[in-house]
């Protein structure tokens, strides 16, 4: 008899409770600066040398934590966001600081700033907490204004005072960005997102859906040496379902799953499961290298799609997933096609991807 899904992923959330979780409270935390590590090492947890410290890992750390109900260690969190990284001159957030915690990467960045927004949000709304909202919101009409580029999109990068773009309008910083303001709507209850979120959706499906697959390339449709990533197909498909009806009339949702079917058949390998991490247009091989997230993705969108097929293939998916991608003091963050190890260390950044999807995986 096979075991079933919800067995499975009760498997993958004991060995993130039990496992990578307490890296992050111990080992992969700086008592000193209340900062994660940027990563540590995959068998003793040391931290590796710093060279810096991100607001968007701090970010990204503060939701895992405010998810998983740990008060104590989430408080230390967004004190430390707000105490570092927060640009009391020019407005919004440092990209990063460095070992002593000095501001270091002074560029004002869109994903760093929708991870704030994200992370605040789950935060705030866990422990109802006015301050954290109020940054949700603050941070929110920042993005709006300081980042605003032609046709309703969002630059990808500015300099510390917001008078430069450094970095014009790209896909991942978008999807964060979607996946930010929903998160604030649930939180805040703000019909003002559903406006904004409707005007970012149809500009997304205006300038980087690819017609024939449905896909959402990672540069504007169009640019030289584009890309499709299977795993932000599975991203932004779980993202679009979460919407629901908000997004109705963008045409992401009947494009969105209509890219899963491209990324399942041609960015899945059929015998080990893994998910590469780009193809070109025609559903070739671009960039091989199988990303633990990409996998997380997977398992989550195929939970969240929900039809014969889909529960037909999750169990089997979690199954290959735990083998390959996990491992008794933690994760392999990237693996080769043949399955070599590709990157040893564990980031800070990975247990984000984790939490959302086993959040997602059937109870």
């Amino acid at each position: 008899m096979n075991t079933p899904a919800s067995a499975l992923a009760a498997g993958l959330r004991d060995h993130y409770n039990r496992v990578i979780l307490p890296i992050w409270r111990g080992p992969g935390f700086n008592s000193a600066l209340n900062l994660p590590y940027e990563a540590v090492d995959p068998v003793s947890h040391a931290p590796m040398p710093v060279e810096r410290y991100r607001a968007m890992a701090c970010a990204r750390q503060l939701f895992v934590f405010s998810q998983a109900g740990e008060a104590a260690h989430a408080h230390v969190l967004f004190d430390a966001l707000t105490h570092s990284f927060q640009d009391k001159e020019s407005g919004g957030w440092f990209y990063s600081v460095d070992a002593h915690g000095a501001p270091l990467d002074t560029t004002k960045d869109l994903y760093t700033h929708a991870f704030v927004v994200f992370a605040c949000a789950e935060y705030g709304a866990r422990f109802a907490n006015a301050a954290a909202l109020d940054i949700v919101r603050s941070t929110s009409e920042l993005i709006e204004t300081r980042f605003a580029a032609p046709d309703d999109l969002f630059n990808a990068a500015m300099d510390a005072r917001f008078g430069v773009v450094k970095g014009t309008p790209i896909q991942n910083p978008l999807m964060h960005l979607t996946e930010a303001w929903l998160a604030a709507r649930e939180a805040t209850q703000d019909s003002a997102f559903d406006t904004a979120l409707r005007k970012l959706a149809s500009a997304i499906a205006r300038t980087f859906v690819h017609a024939p697959t449905g896909c959402i390339a990672e540069l504007p449709v169009g640019a030289d040496d584009n890309r499709l990533e299977p795993g932000h197909q599975f991203e932004w498909f779980w993202l679009v379902k979460q919407a629901d009806a908000l997004l109705d009339g963008t045409e992401l949702d009947d494009a969105l799953s209509r890219a899963f079917l491209f990324a399942q058949q041609y960015g899945v390998d059929q015998t080990t499961g893994g998910v590469c991490a780009s193809l070109d247009e025609a559903g070739n091989i671009k960039d091989a290298t199988q990303r633990i997230w990409a996998q997380s993705e997977y398992l989550r969108a195929l939970a969240t799609r929900d039809d014969d097929a889909a529960r037909a293939v999750l169990p089997t998916q979690i199954e290959k997933f735990q083998q390959r991608f996990l491992h008794p003091a933690g994760w392999y963050e990237c693996k080769t096609a043949t399955g070599e190890v590709a990157r040893a260390d564990m980031p800070s950044t990975t247990p984000y991807h984790l939490a959302t999807a086993y959040a997602a995986l059937p109870v």
